[in-house]
């Protein structure tokens, strides 16, 4: 008998006459996952079957298609010819030796002959009579055989349904720009935006000598994790602020400082995804988490973007939603790391909160913006990971 992993997929089958375009970026988005292993791809009945790769690696591939956004559930599956001993073979390799269990029979193979009770009763009597611990239990079992009797002359017997990513495949939706620093709020709204079939490019803001290689480091290592979501692989863009941060102290006043910072990383933000193509900035701002974060903040923020939307997918959740959400990923104990970001630096005692549209740009006045931006484009760089 052979191993497989079943896919099947989550909000596709509600796309209509467009449903092949999704499913092919579904299938690319896999096939990147599972880039360096050795594998096939084939569509069943409305599900995807993973095979031919070696049995040693069926948790790894698992593991990366948990990690496809479009996937709704996958099963590894042991596949045998449909006869009824073959099946109880395959059914024995599952079965535990103690708890409570059943057995649910799916049969498309009409030809076979016991219906689908028939035989879930018949393979449960065997397991019972191989396993005298056991016990039945149709309502809440401990553990399931399910046998899924296709058409083709094949059976799959399989136990569990494992959640897969949810969402939209990648790719689907258009392309985003992340503003993406080493803390913990940036990775999840990348992670959520890309959930909802966004392809996500980074934009990291850098204060070096202020803040150390490490901090960068720390960053790349962040949109690594999110590139395992993002189709397999991420681009990430990085400006340095240092000069424009070092401006805004020597010339304007000390509370000003983040507020005028965050408008000259949002026009920054702006000229990058338009010269990457992408259709939106993202960032991991939260609704009164930091001084920076309030409406007054956020409406600062927002007055010098000319075209593009800002999506902000965590305004509304508290800290810890978004702790959890980071662990879950598995970005957070990366984002902990103590290494500072850009707007560590600097860093006034009393920031403003409500800033005044009329005091912010008495501030920035006293600023050169435009030989600023030029100035901070010139390091720019772009990193592929």
């Amino acid at each position: 008998m052979k191993k497989v992993i079943i896919v099947r997929y989550a909000e596709l089958f509600l796309k209509g006459k467009n449903k092949g375009y999704f499913e092919r970026m579904f299938v690319m988005n896999m096939e990147k996952s599972l880039k360096g292993v050795k594998h096939e791809i084939r569509r069943v009945s409305g599900r995807y079957l993973v095979e031919g790769f070696e049995e040693d690696q069926a948790e790894e591939v698992l593991s990366r298609l948990q990690k496809v956004f479009g996937t709704h559930t996958l099963s590894v599956a042991l596949v045998v010819p449909t006869n009824a001993e073959n099946i109880f073979e395959a059914a024995k390799e599952l079965c535990k030796e103690n708890g409570t269990f059943k057995v649910d029979t799916h049969r498309v193979d009409k030809s076979f002959p016991q219906s689908s009770m028939e035989f879930s009763a018949w393979l449960g009597g065997q397991l019972l009579a191989l396993h005298p611990n056991l016990r039945v239990d149709v309502h809440k079992p401990d553990f399931i055989i399910n046998v899924d009797i296709r058409e083709n002359g094949v059976t799959m017997v399989f136990s569990d349904f494992i959640q897969g990513a949810g969402g939209m495949p990648v790719g689907t939706a258009g392309k985003g720009l992340l503003l993406i620093s080493g803390g913990i709020d940036s990775p999840v709204a990348g992670h959520m935006i890309a959930k909802r079939g966004m392809k996500i490019e980074c934009l990291h803001f850098h204060s070096y000598p202020y803040t150390n290689l490490q901090a960068k480091e720390k960053v790349e290592d962040l949109a690594k994790i999110i590139a395992s979501y993002n189709g397999g692989d991420i681009v990430m863009h990085c400006v340095s602020v240092t000069h424009i941060q070092e401006t805004i102290h020597k010339n304007c006043t000390e509370d000003y400082m983040i507020t005028l910072l965050r408008r000259f990383m949002m026009r920054i933000a702006e000229r990058v995804a338009k010269e990457v193509g992408a259709q939106c900035l993202i960032t991991g701002e939260s609704l009164g988490q930091v001084a920076s974060q309030t409406v007054e903040g956020m409406t600062s923020s927002n007055a010098v973007i000319e075209d593009l939307p800002v999506l902000r997918p965590l305004c509304g959740f508290d800290k810890n939603e978004i702790i959890e959400r980071s662990r879950a990923i598995g970005t957070y104990e990366t984002s902990i790391l103590p290494y500072e970001d850009c707007c560590t630096v600097f860093l006034p005692k009393f920031p403003v909160t409500k800033p005044k549209m009329k005091d912010v740009l008495a501030e920035e006045a006293k600023l050169d913006v435009d030989a600023l931006i030029e100035e901070a484009m010139l390091t720019y760089e772009t990193i592929e990971l």
